[in-house]
């Protein structure tokens, strides 16, 4: 029986600074987590980066003290807290983590079980961690926010903004695989447009051009629902615009005040959707997370759902993760980055 060490090898910094620094993320060794009554300590074996990451490195700074990035992983379970009910050691397991406790990049990892998921027995570790946060950030958005049903029946259109990068990929597979919605996305590069018509897209619109004028050409009518992802507080009137009478706009991206009273005329419904809520708050119904991530394991060992995994950048260390801010900062990511072992 193997026995976990005391410490580990951990990514993380001790000063907000830019990308290019060599210090702006540091290999580190520190003290393995101990898990709490409800935690699971994961031996973490890939992570995916995401926005988020780099928006906390640049936002937050921890004024000396160490600390750990990293939201989405995937690895397998080596010890449980006392009130563990779901998962036993030795499950392989995938998730997102919660954004006020350390971060994934360590080698060991302390997680409340009520937020995680097993591992899709059809993907590697890699291809799996790629998904847990834009999945569950795509789920709570279609479907407990605007509110679809998970039905073929559920019709009308979508548009979804950045349809290749990483949350709007789920978003796509998702809205394909359990409605009847047809999905129009926002590209501006050929590499872009063909990974977005590869998750389901039906049309593609370019996000760098004026919008309503493009979407009516494949929507006359405008669409009942925006799925937003980035540039809503620019693209407000053109979404009002774009909107019919009753729609929905749902937002995941950062911005301040914007002028809300557009979108009164049609009676436009405004929706946020921010996935670390649950575990945030420590809501009674965190759980439901769990259940989000069984689900996507199961559309994803059924083949409806798709990997969003584009690039490997090798180890878990701080050259490979600096890399993988830069390639997020630079706007022009397509899928997910995921790094692999330590």
């Amino acid at each position: 029986m193997s026995v976990t060490p005391k410490t580990m090898p951990a990514v993380g910094y001790l000063k907000s600074l830019p990308v290019d620094d060599d210090e702006s993320l540091l290999d580190l060794e520190l003290p393995v987590p101990e898990p709490g009554p409800h935690d699971l300590l994961v031996q973490v074996e890939a992570i995916a980066v995401n926005p988020v990451d780099y928006k906390v490195r640049q936002g937050n700074d921890p004024g000396g003290e160490p600390k750990v990035l990293g939201w989405d992983a995937a690895g397998t379970v080596v010890a449980v807290g006392d009130k563990v009910e779901l998962f036993a050691v030795g499950d392989e397991v995938f998730y997102a983590g919660a954004i006020d406790r350390p971060g994934t990049n360590s080698r060991f990892h302390a997680v409340d079980e009520r937020i995680v998921g097993r591992r899709p027995t059809t993907l590697s570790f890699a291809e799996a961690a790629a998904l847990p946060l834009t999945a569950i950030t795509a789920w709570e958005g279609l479907f407990e926010h605007l509110g679809l049903r998970q039905s073929p029946e559920q019709t009308g259109t979508l548009l979804v903004t950045a349809a290749a990068g990483g949350v709007g990929a789920v978003v796509t597979q998702l809205a394909r695989a359990l409605t009847g919605l047809t999905v129009i996305g926002t590209a501006s590069r050929p590499e872009t447009v063909e990974f977005a018509r590869s998750m389901g897209v039906t049309h593609v619109v370019d996000h760098h051009q004026p919008l309503p004028a493009q979407v009516a050409e494949v929507a006359p009518g405008g669409v009942e629902y925006i799925f937003g992802t980035a540039g809503t507080d620019r693209n407000l009137a053109a979404y009002a615009e774009i909107l019919k009478p009753f729609g929905g706009l749902l937002a995941i991206d950062d911005f301040g005040a914007v002028e809300i009273g557009l979108l009164k005329s049609k009676s436009i419904s405004f929706h946020w959707e921010f996935m670390f809520t649950r575990s945030l708050y420590r809501t009674p119904d965190q759980a439901v997370q769990h259940h989000i991530l069984g689900e996507i394991a199961r559309l994803v060992d059924a083949g409806s759902l798709r990997t969003t995994a584009t690039r490997d950048l090798g180890t878990i260390n701080a050259a490979h993760l600096r890399e993988a801010h830069r390639i997020l900062e630079s706007g022009a990511a397509i899928g997910k980055v995921t790094l692999t072992g330590f």
